[in-house]
């Protein structure tokens, strides 16, 4: 299957040429850089609560005394919640505006973090999920977001580099979540002495989320004072009543180029997830004793995956090559993949810490020019549904990829702080 340049409506691209008789007055506003880097901040807290567990979930196996498996499921969580909530998520986002949502999301992410501060006995693993359900409900507020405020705040001739920004701070979320985990919550013997150290990440991570969560109440506007540009002027210009959120998605659903770019999109980005999940115990498995370089091996792929996003980005802006672009970006994450499945149990890490970086540079680098790509193939369909569809397909792989791989991945508890055993 092949997917076809948009065809029919104008994009999103070319929209400007077409909009000759709008009446507003286009300009940027200075605002959009702090609105950006705003929420790119609490995405990166979001994405940090996601990925805290599993980059040492041997650590918290045992501080928990639960299973390998129920650790995953901090992680999964995010994506099973994300699915059912997506659609009423979008349809907010379409009726309340970008600032209930940025409210929404950093509220749900301060609320969730400092939930988790309840949770430093062995005991209380039920309020470490509660937590991090709620981290995940602020994630659905999160996700589709990117191509919409780079569409209401940037110009045509830079709205996808601030897609792939927008998308960085999620990445870098990520990548922090690999690097400092590791660092701040030794694998000691004394549960004591390791709940002191979980509680130094817990209460990080709260006053961090509680600022950011300040900063949006005092900064984040629902748009600038005047379009970015005549795609941006024609949709706000058109009366409200004409817009149909279920016809919106029935459009979507219809349009065959866009269910191509959801199942390969979904495929692709539900690989990255299920690698992020269940890398730490992956490179355990065969390195055993390396936590550490298993958390800066997940911040190789995500730094090369950011500085792939940077330069798709700006290659799109000025080229608006989206399909060759996707075709060579999924081409190289095959062989990437391949290259990495094939060279993890050679016993050299430096040939690890390399395929992962090429890997992510292609896998990882691909999120927000999907996301943009969707947008074009869409327009004047709204950003956040055609995104937050990109998503479900995401996590639906990463909840599929995670089942088939349990019984492979399944590690005997007894063992799982040191080297995991395989069972049939």
């Amino acid at each position: 299957m092949v997917l076809l340049e948009p065809a029919g409506a104008p994009s999103l691209s070319t929209a400007a040429g077409g909009v000759g008789d709008a009446a507003a007055v286009v300009q940027l506003s200075r605002l959009r850089w702090a609105v950006l880097l705003l929420f790119s901040s609490y995405s990166l807290c979001n994405a940090f609560q996601w990925i805290q567990y599993g980059s040492i979930s041997n650590v918290f196996v045992r501080f928990y005394d639960v299973s390998a498996f129920a650790i995953d499921w901090l992680s999964m969580s995010y994506m099973l919640i994300y699915i059912p909530l997506l659609f009423p998520v979008a349809w907010l986002l379409d009726k309340r505006g970008l600032r209930f949502i940025a409210l929404a999301a950093s509220a749900l992410n301060a609320m969730g973090a400092w939930v988790k501060l309840g949770s430093l006995k062995p005991h209380l693993f039920p309020v470490t999920v509660l937590g991090q359900v709620i981290c995940g409900l602020a994630q659905v507020f999160i996700l589709g977001m990117p191509s919409r405020i780079a569409s209401v705040w940037f110009g045509s001739h830079e709205v996808s580099t601030a897609c792939s920004i927008a998308v960085f701070g999620n990445q870098l979320g990520i990548a922090v979540g690999f690097l400092v985990p590791p660092v701040l919550i030794p694998n000691v013997e004394d549960v004591e002495n390791l709940a002191y150290h979980i509680s130094i990440m817990f209460f990080m991570t709260a006053g961090v989320a509680s600022a950011l969560f300040i900063l949006v109440i005092i900064v984040f506007k629902e748009k600038p004072p005047n379009p970015p540009s005549q795609a941006q002027a024609l949709i706000q210009s058109r009366p409200a009543a004409e817009y149909s959120y279920v016809q919106s998605i029935l459009r979507l659903l219809r349009n065959a180029n866009f269910l191509l770019l959801m199942v390969t999109y979904g495929l692709n980005v539900g690989c990255f997830y299920a690698l992020s999940t269940l890398l730490n115990r992956m490179v355990i498995l065969h390195y055993p004793g390396e936590e550490v370089n298993a958390g800066r091996i997940g911040l190789t792929i995500i730094l090369s995956g950011m500085v792939g996003a940077l330069i798709s980005g700006i290659w799109l802006d000025k080229t608006k090559t989206y399909k060759q672009t996707t075709l060579v970006v999924y081409i190289m994450s095959l062989v990437g993949m391949i290259v990495y499945t094939f060279t993890l149990s050679l016993g050299h890490l430096w040939v690890v810490f390399v395929t992962a970086g090429f890997l992510g540079f292609f896998m990882t680098g691909y999120l927000p020019l999907g996301f943009e790509f969707a947008v074009e193939l869409t327009y004047p369909e709204s950003e956040g549904t055609s995104s937050g569809l990109l998503n479900v397909s995401a996590q639906h792989s990463l909840r599929l990829i995670s089942e088939d791989n349990r019984p492979i991945w399944k590690m005997n508890r007894q063992k799982c702080c040191q080297k995991p055993t395989l069972i049939p």
